[in-house]
């Protein structure tokens, strides 16, 4: 995910009711609860050993939602909507991915199970204003705040579009009610295969409407301090990853 904004100095007033048009994005009808009972009834069970989740409770049932997970590997896609479509009533989840996810056969799915690309070096503010478009929908997105795999078991930098996004959402409509779920994703192993273990670690949400000062620079800094402190927290209940499997991590 990258800079909704441009990142001047300046104090950039919030937007307000403002018109959001854009890309679209789909669901199939049938190829998303197919991948879905797959997933979690065949593949991921059978691929990896105990997989805990904690915190679902604090998933809201209803509203725009960001789901802010940590990104680890590639399962992280799959891990995501395994621990938590069956705590919204609005189960189809929207993925905001790189353009080079959308390629051959994996983008054929990856289109067809709500995600649509970006450009992660020239973001067209098209594809950024449907990630807005979809929360006033009442929708559900998911936006890895990294932007890229880290394997180190550290919450990296994170990126400020997330946050600018949900405030400009959060601002376009009165009592919108946008809300930041950090997930911590954590693998018994740098590179997940069979038998590994995960913990998913679901945090309180964040609530953009709190954040809104006027400023919406300010305001998105305020909110990825606090998105990072929570992935920090989540992440450091992790499945213990010994030290020897991370000396095995390649430097590239």
């Amino acid at each position: 995910m990258m800079e909704f904004y441009s990142s001047s100095d300046t104090c950039q007033q919030t937007p307000a009711n403002h018109q959001v048009t854009g890309t679209t994005s789909r669901v199939s009808p049938w190829l998303s609860p197919l991948a879905y009972l797959l997933g979690r009834q065949c593949l991921l069970p059978l691929f990896f050993g105990q997989i805990s989740i904690t915190g679902q409770k604090n998933i809201p049932t209803t509203g725009p939602v960001i789901f802010a997970p940590t990104h680890r590997a590639r399962w992280d896609a799959l891990l995501v909507p395994y621990a938590t479509v069956d705590c919204r009533r609005e189960q189809d989840l929207r993925f905001m991915v790189t353009i080079d996810e959308c390629q051959g056969l994996q983008g054929w799915f990856v289109r067809r199970l709500g995600g649509f690309p970006v450009n992660s070096k020239h973001p067209s503010i098209r594809t950024l204003r449907h990630g807005v478009e979809l929360l006033q929908q009442q929708k559900t997105l998911v936006i890895f705040p990294e932007g890229n795999i880290f394997r180190d078991g550290q919450v990296h930098q994170l990126k400020a579009g997330i946050a600018r996004l949900a405030l400009s959402a959060e601002s376009s409509h009165s009592g919108l009610g946008v809300k930041i779920i950090p997930i911590g994703i954590n693998y018994s192993q740098p590179y997940p295969n069979w038998g590994t273990e995960v913990s998913i670690n679901i945090g309180s949400p964040i609530r953009v409407k709190d954040y809104m000062n006027g400023c919406i620079k300010q305001d998105a800094k305020s909110i990825t301090v606090d998105l990072a402190k929570a992935l920090q927290q989540l992440s450091h209940q992790e499945t213990k990853i010994t030290n020897r499997a991370f000396a095995e991590i390649p430097n590239s």
